[in-house]
Protein backbone atom coordinates (compact mmCIF):
# COMPACT_ATOMS: atom_id res chain seq x y z
CA UNK A 1 0.00 0.00 0.00
CA UNK A 2 1.28 3.51 -0.73
CA UNK A 3 2.06 6.08 2.11
CA UNK A 4 -0.26 8.35 2.13
CA UNK A 5 0.74 12.34 1.09
CA UNK A 6 0.38 15.42 3.14
CA UNK A 7 -2.92 16.98 1.82
CA UNK A 8 -3.14 20.42 2.19
CA UNK A 9 -6.30 21.08 0.42
CA UNK A 10 -8.64 23.56 0.72
CA UNK A 11 -11.36 21.03 0.02
CA UNK A 12 -12.58 18.08 0.16
CA UNK A 13 -10.02 17.70 2.66
CA UNK A 14 -8.18 15.61 4.95
CA UNK A 15 -10.95 13.08 7.02
CA UNK A 16 -9.65 11.20 9.99
CA UNK A 17 -7.40 8.17 9.52
CA UNK A 18 -9.75 6.23 11.65
CA UNK A 19 -12.94 7.39 10.21
CA UNK A 20 -11.90 6.30 6.33
CA UNK A 21 -11.28 2.71 8.15
CA UNK A 22 -14.02 2.19 9.58
CA UNK A 23 -15.78 3.38 6.12
CA UNK A 24 -13.55 0.76 4.41
CA UNK A 25 -15.21 -1.84 6.63
CA UNK A 26 -19.15 -0.58 6.64
CA UNK A 27 -18.89 0.37 2.49
CA UNK A 28 -18.80 -3.40 2.55
CA UNK A 29 -21.10 -4.30 5.81
CA UNK A 30 -22.92 -2.22 7.60
CA UNK A 31 -23.86 -3.06 11.16
CA UNK A 32 -23.40 -6.67 10.08
CA UNK A 33 -26.92 -6.63 8.26
CA UNK A 34 -24.81 -8.03 5.26
CA UNK A 35 -25.73 -4.63 3.10
CA UNK A 36 -23.02 -1.86 2.81
CA UNK A 37 -23.79 1.84 3.63
CA UNK A 38 -23.66 3.23 0.15
CA UNK A 39 -27.02 0.19 -0.43
CA UNK A 40 -29.09 0.91 2.32
CA UNK A 41 -32.39 2.43 2.07
CA UNK A 42 -32.98 5.84 3.31
CA UNK A 43 -35.60 5.08 4.40
CA UNK A 44 -34.76 1.43 6.01
CA UNK A 45 -33.77 0.19 9.80
CA UNK A 46 -30.07 0.54 9.60
CA UNK A 47 -30.22 4.56 8.43
CA UNK A 48 -32.93 5.22 10.96
CA UNK A 49 -29.69 4.73 13.08
CA UNK A 50 -27.29 6.35 11.13
CA UNK A 51 -29.77 9.19 11.14
CA UNK A 52 -30.57 9.31 15.06
CA UNK A 53 -27.13 9.03 15.70
CA UNK A 54 -25.66 11.56 13.62
CA UNK A 55 -28.23 13.92 14.81
CA UNK A 56 -27.58 13.16 18.26
CA UNK A 57 -23.68 13.39 18.16
CA UNK A 58 -24.28 16.25 16.56
CA UNK A 59 -26.06 17.83 19.51
CA UNK A 60 -23.87 16.59 21.65
CA UNK A 61 -20.69 18.66 19.89
CA UNK A 62 -22.12 21.79 19.45
CA UNK A 63 -24.20 21.45 22.61
CA UNK A 64 -27.38 22.20 20.72
CA UNK A 65 -30.20 23.43 22.40
CA UNK A 66 -33.55 21.67 21.72
CA UNK A 67 -35.43 24.50 20.35
CA UNK A 68 -32.44 24.29 17.36
CA UNK A 69 -32.91 21.81 14.12
CA UNK A 70 -29.86 20.05 12.98
CA UNK A 71 -30.95 18.74 9.64
CA UNK A 72 -28.79 18.37 5.96
CA UNK A 73 -29.46 19.15 2.46
CA UNK A 74 -27.22 18.70 -0.27
CA UNK A 75 -26.39 21.77 -3.02
CA UNK A 76 -23.42 22.45 -1.23
CA UNK A 77 -23.07 25.79 0.67
CA UNK A 78 -23.54 27.43 -2.51
CA UNK A 79 -27.31 26.90 -2.47
CA UNK A 80 -27.31 28.72 0.92
CA UNK A 81 -26.19 31.98 -0.91
CA UNK A 82 -30.16 31.95 -2.07
CA UNK A 83 -31.59 29.28 0.20
CA UNK A 84 -30.96 32.56 3.39
CA UNK A 85 -32.41 35.42 1.51
CA UNK A 86 -35.60 33.28 -0.28
CA UNK A 87 -36.67 31.86 3.26
CA UNK A 88 -35.70 34.97 5.53
CA UNK A 89 -35.95 38.72 3.58
CA UNK A 90 -38.89 39.83 2.81
CA UNK A 91 -39.19 42.15 -0.57
CA UNK A 92 -38.98 45.50 1.26
CA UNK A 93 -36.32 44.83 3.70
CA UNK A 94 -32.25 44.99 3.92
CA UNK A 95 -29.90 41.96 5.08
CA UNK A 96 -26.18 43.13 6.21
CA UNK A 97 -23.50 41.23 4.98
CA UNK A 98 -20.18 41.33 5.51
CA UNK A 99 -17.41 41.31 2.54
CA UNK A 100 -14.78 39.44 3.33
CA UNK A 101 -13.87 37.62 0.35
CA UNK A 102 -15.35 35.48 -2.46
CA UNK A 103 -17.20 33.27 -0.16
CA UNK A 104 -19.35 36.13 0.89
CA UNK A 105 -19.48 37.73 -2.20
CA UNK A 106 -20.98 34.77 -3.80
CA UNK A 107 -23.78 35.20 -0.87
CA UNK A 108 -23.98 38.92 -1.37
CA UNK A 109 -24.71 38.72 -5.16
CA UNK A 110 -28.24 36.87 -4.37
CA UNK A 111 -29.26 38.82 -2.19
CA UNK A 112 -31.07 41.66 -4.64
CA UNK A 113 -32.96 38.77 -5.99
CA UNK A 114 -35.01 38.70 -2.96
CA UNK A 115 -34.72 42.51 -1.14
CA UNK A 116 -32.24 44.86 0.08
CA UNK A 117 -28.07 44.19 0.52
CA UNK A 118 -26.07 46.67 2.60
CA UNK A 119 -22.47 45.78 2.75
CA UNK A 120 -22.29 46.57 6.43
CA UNK A 121 -18.25 46.00 6.65
CA UNK A 122 -15.64 44.87 4.03
CA UNK A 123 -11.80 44.46 3.37
CA UNK A 124 -12.00 44.53 -0.15
CA UNK A 125 -10.14 47.64 -0.89
CA UNK A 126 -7.02 45.84 1.08
CA UNK A 127 -7.64 42.28 -1.05
CA UNK A 128 -9.82 41.02 1.92
CA UNK A 129 -6.63 40.53 4.29
CA UNK A 130 -8.40 41.52 7.18
CA UNK A 131 -11.81 41.28 8.82
CA UNK A 132 -13.80 44.57 9.58
CA UNK A 133 -13.93 45.46 13.08
CA UNK A 134 -14.70 48.31 15.19
CA UNK A 135 -15.47 51.61 12.90
CA UNK A 136 -15.22 49.43 9.68
CA UNK A 137 -18.54 48.10 10.70
CA UNK A 138 -21.83 50.00 10.27
CA UNK A 139 -25.32 48.29 10.16
CA UNK A 140 -28.35 49.66 8.62
CA UNK A 141 -30.90 50.73 10.32
CA UNK A 142 -33.39 47.78 10.91
CA UNK A 143 -31.70 44.83 8.67
CA UNK A 144 -33.51 41.09 9.00
CA UNK A 145 -30.18 39.46 9.89
CA UNK A 146 -26.54 39.74 9.58
CA UNK A 147 -24.97 37.28 7.27
CA UNK A 148 -20.91 36.52 7.45
CA UNK A 149 -18.59 34.26 6.55
CA UNK A 150 -16.76 32.61 9.91
CA UNK A 151 -13.68 31.33 7.53
CA UNK A 152 -12.30 33.02 4.56
CA UNK A 153 -10.37 29.77 2.49
CA UNK A 154 -9.18 31.46 0.05
CA UNK A 155 -7.02 34.88 2.08
CA UNK A 156 -6.66 32.77 4.77
CA UNK A 157 -8.75 34.97 7.86
CA UNK A 158 -10.98 34.11 10.22
CA UNK A 159 -13.56 35.82 12.64
CA UNK A 160 -11.97 35.51 15.95
CA UNK A 161 -15.57 36.22 17.30
CA UNK A 162 -18.25 36.18 16.37
CA UNK A 163 -20.23 39.93 15.38
CA UNK A 164 -22.91 41.12 17.58
CA UNK A 165 -25.89 42.11 15.48
CA UNK A 166 -28.12 44.74 15.66
CA UNK A 167 -31.20 44.77 17.89
CA UNK A 168 -33.85 42.78 16.33
CA UNK A 169 -31.73 41.35 13.46
CA UNK A 170 -30.36 37.62 13.72
CA UNK A 171 -27.15 36.21 12.78
CA UNK A 172 -26.57 33.84 9.89
CA UNK A 173 -23.17 32.49 9.21
CA UNK A 174 -21.38 30.53 6.67
CA UNK A 175 -19.43 28.18 8.71
CA UNK A 176 -18.24 25.51 6.19
CA UNK A 177 -14.52 26.09 6.37
CA UNK A 178 -14.21 26.08 10.43
CA UNK A 179 -17.13 24.27 11.71
CA UNK A 180 -16.36 22.83 14.68
CA UNK A 181 -12.75 23.29 14.58
CA UNK A 182 -13.61 25.18 18.03
CA UNK A 183 -16.56 25.85 20.62
CA UNK A 184 -19.35 28.10 19.29
CA UNK A 185 -22.79 28.65 21.40
CA UNK A 186 -25.41 28.09 18.93
CA UNK A 187 -27.23 30.29 20.98
CA UNK A 188 -26.09 33.45 19.23
CA UNK A 189 -27.30 32.69 15.84
CA UNK A 190 -30.30 31.90 13.91
CA UNK A 191 -29.17 30.24 11.52
CA UNK A 192 -25.53 28.41 10.83
CA UNK A 193 -24.96 26.59 7.43
CA UNK A 194 -21.46 24.37 6.57
CA UNK A 195 -20.70 22.52 3.67
CA UNK A 196 -18.97 19.16 4.84
CA UNK A 197 -16.21 19.04 2.69
CA UNK A 198 -13.72 20.84 4.94
CA UNK A 199 -13.95 19.64 9.08
CA UNK A 200 -17.14 17.53 8.99
CA UNK A 201 -17.46 14.83 6.03
CA UNK A 202 -17.49 14.51 2.10
CA UNK A 203 -18.64 17.47 -0.51
CA UNK A 204 -22.27 16.89 -1.35
CA UNK A 205 -24.19 17.53 1.77
CA UNK A 206 -24.84 20.79 3.97
CA UNK A 207 -25.08 20.64 7.66
CA UNK A 208 -27.72 22.94 8.73
CA UNK A 209 -28.54 24.34 12.36
CA UNK A 210 -31.97 26.44 12.45
CA UNK A 211 -33.23 27.93 15.08
CA UNK A 212 -37.11 26.55 14.95
CA UNK A 213 -38.99 29.42 15.53
CA UNK A 214 -37.43 31.09 12.10
CA UNK A 215 -37.93 28.18 9.96
CA UNK A 216 -41.85 27.79 10.43
CA UNK A 217 -43.31 29.84 7.70
CA UNK A 218 -40.93 31.48 5.31
CA UNK A 219 -41.14 34.91 4.38
CA UNK A 220 -42.46 34.41 0.54
CA UNK A 221 -44.04 31.18 -1.56
CA UNK A 222 -41.09 29.07 -1.99
CA UNK A 223 -40.84 25.72 -3.61
CA UNK A 224 -40.81 23.06 -1.81
CA UNK A 225 -37.12 21.90 -1.79
CA UNK A 226 -36.28 25.44 -0.53
CA UNK A 227 -37.91 25.50 2.66
CA UNK A 228 -35.85 25.04 5.60
CA UNK A 229 -38.50 23.54 8.01
CA UNK A 230 -39.83 20.70 5.43
CA UNK A 231 -35.96 19.46 5.34
CA UNK A 232 -35.65 19.62 9.36
CA UNK A 233 -39.12 18.32 9.97
CA UNK A 234 -38.35 15.51 7.98
CA UNK A 235 -34.83 14.43 9.81
CA UNK A 236 -32.71 15.88 6.62
CA UNK A 237 -34.87 13.51 4.28
CA UNK A 238 -37.38 15.41 3.02
CA UNK A 239 -35.88 14.19 -0.42
CA UNK A 240 -33.19 11.21 -0.64
CA UNK A 241 -30.21 12.49 1.19
CA UNK A 242 -26.64 11.87 0.28
CA UNK A 243 -26.35 8.88 2.71
CA UNK A 244 -22.63 7.67 2.63
CA UNK A 245 -22.42 11.96 3.31
CA UNK A 246 -24.89 11.51 6.65
CA UNK A 247 -23.09 8.35 7.65
CA UNK A 248 -19.55 9.62 7.17
CA UNK A 249 -20.72 13.16 9.25
CA UNK A 250 -21.78 10.99 12.18
CA UNK A 251 -18.11 9.18 12.27
CA UNK A 252 -16.69 12.74 12.36
CA UNK A 253 -19.12 13.64 15.09
CA UNK A 254 -17.63 10.65 16.79
CA UNK A 255 -14.22 11.17 16.05
CA UNK A 256 -14.81 14.60 17.63
CA UNK A 257 -16.28 13.52 20.99
CA UNK A 258 -13.47 10.94 21.63
CA UNK A 259 -10.92 13.40 21.20
CA UNK A 260 -12.46 15.46 24.14
CA UNK A 261 -14.94 17.96 22.29
CA UNK A 262 -14.55 21.13 21.05
CA UNK A 263 -12.14 22.24 23.53
CA UNK A 264 -9.79 19.79 22.83
CA UNK A 265 -10.04 20.09 19.13
CA UNK A 266 -9.66 24.01 19.15
CA UNK A 267 -6.26 22.97 21.05
CA UNK A 268 -5.29 21.12 18.86
CA UNK A 269 -5.85 23.21 15.83
CA UNK A 270 -3.84 26.05 17.87
CA UNK A 271 -0.38 24.03 18.51
CA UNK A 272 -0.94 22.68 14.40
CA UNK A 273 -1.44 26.45 13.47
CA UNK A 274 1.29 27.39 15.72
CA UNK A 275 4.13 25.89 14.01
CA UNK A 276 3.48 27.69 10.73
CA UNK A 277 2.84 30.76 12.31
CA UNK A 278 5.83 30.98 14.47
CA UNK A 279 7.92 30.16 11.48
CA UNK A 280 6.41 33.17 8.99
CA UNK A 281 6.94 35.34 12.08
CA UNK A 282 10.59 34.75 12.29
CA UNK A 283 11.76 35.18 8.97
CA UNK A 284 12.15 37.53 6.15
CA UNK A 285 11.64 35.39 2.81
CA UNK A 286 7.98 34.14 2.48
CA UNK A 287 5.59 36.92 2.48
CA UNK A 288 2.16 36.11 4.90
CA UNK A 289 -1.31 37.42 3.33
CA UNK A 290 -3.50 37.77 6.04
CA UNK A 291 -3.28 40.49 9.12
CA UNK A 292 -2.06 39.05 12.38
CA UNK A 293 -4.98 39.94 14.41
CA UNK A 294 -7.37 37.89 11.37
CA UNK A 295 -5.08 34.63 10.74
CA UNK A 296 -6.98 31.46 10.16
CA UNK A 297 -6.30 28.63 11.97
CA UNK A 298 -7.78 26.72 9.20
CA UNK A 299 -6.13 28.14 6.05
CA UNK A 300 -2.12 29.39 6.38
CA UNK A 301 -1.94 31.89 3.32
CA UNK A 302 1.90 33.22 2.13
CA UNK A 303 3.96 33.82 -1.00
CA UNK A 304 7.87 33.33 -2.25
CA UNK A 305 8.82 36.76 -3.12
CA UNK A 306 8.23 36.20 -7.07
CA UNK A 307 5.90 34.10 -8.98
CA UNK A 308 8.58 32.14 -10.67
CA UNK A 309 9.27 30.81 -6.96
CA UNK A 310 5.66 30.06 -6.14
CA UNK A 311 5.38 27.84 -8.60
CA UNK A 312 8.93 25.94 -8.08
CA UNK A 313 8.01 25.58 -4.70
CA UNK A 314 4.48 23.97 -5.29
CA UNK A 315 6.25 22.05 -7.86
CA UNK A 316 9.10 20.57 -5.46
CA UNK A 317 6.43 20.71 -2.10
CA UNK A 318 4.58 18.15 -4.40
CA UNK A 319 7.11 15.85 -4.81
CA UNK A 320 8.34 15.77 -1.37
CA UNK A 321 4.49 14.29 -0.18
CA UNK A 322 3.14 17.67 0.74
CA UNK A 323 0.41 18.14 -1.67
CA UNK A 324 -2.40 20.75 -2.40
CA UNK A 325 -0.36 23.77 -1.82
CA UNK A 326 -1.10 25.69 -4.86
CA UNK A 327 -3.04 28.98 -3.53
CA UNK A 328 -6.24 30.36 -5.47
CA UNK A 329 -5.43 31.73 -8.47
CA UNK A 330 -7.12 35.57 -7.24
CA UNK A 331 -4.07 36.18 -5.06
CA UNK A 332 -1.88 33.14 -5.95
CA UNK A 333 1.11 32.04 -3.72
CA UNK A 334 0.68 29.45 -1.60
CA UNK A 335 -2.19 27.71 0.90
CA UNK A 336 -2.18 25.29 3.74
CA UNK A 337 -5.25 23.74 4.67
CA UNK A 338 -5.17 22.58 8.25
CA UNK A 339 -8.38 21.46 9.41
CA UNK A 340 -9.35 19.80 12.10
CA UNK A 341 -8.15 15.90 10.81
CA UNK A 342 -4.94 17.28 9.56
CA UNK A 343 -2.05 15.78 11.13
CA UNK A 344 0.81 18.35 13.40
CA UNK A 345 3.10 16.49 11.64
CA UNK A 346 2.32 17.41 8.29
CA UNK A 347 2.63 21.14 9.33
CA UNK A 348 6.48 20.23 10.65
CA UNK A 349 6.82 18.99 7.73
CA UNK A 350 6.43 22.12 5.79
CA UNK A 351 8.21 23.79 7.73
CA UNK A 352 11.35 21.83 6.92
CA UNK A 353 10.83 21.94 3.70
CA UNK A 354 9.95 25.78 3.90
CA UNK A 355 13.26 25.93 5.39
CA UNK A 356 15.49 24.62 3.36
CA UNK A 357 13.53 26.12 -0.24
CA UNK A 358 14.27 29.83 1.63
CA UNK A 359 17.68 29.21 2.48
CA UNK A 360 18.00 27.75 -1.18
CA UNK A 361 16.72 30.86 -3.00
CA UNK A 362 17.42 33.70 -0.44
CA UNK A 363 20.71 34.51 -2.18
CA UNK A 364 19.34 34.72 -5.47
CA UNK A 365 16.63 37.07 -4.91
CA UNK A 366 18.58 39.45 -2.86
CA UNK A 367 21.23 39.47 -5.84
Amino acid sequence: MSERAFNFSAGPATLPESVLRQAQQDIWDLFGTGIGILEHSHRGKAFDRITAETEADCRKVGNIPDDYAVTWVQGGATTQCYFVPANFLPADRTADYFQTGKWANDSIKEVPLYGTCHICGSSKETNYDHIPVGDEVKYSANPVYVHFTANNTIMGTEFQAEPTPPKGAFLVCDSSSNMFSKPIDVKKYGLIYAGAQKNLGPSGIVLVIAKKSLIEEPVRELPQMMQYRNHANKEGRYNTPNTFGVYLMGLVFKWILERGGLNAVREMNADKAAVLYDFLDDQDFFLPHAKLDSRSMMNVTFKCPTPELDKLFIEQAAKKGLDGLKGHRSIGGMRASIYNAFPKKGCEALVSFMKAFAQEHAKAVSA
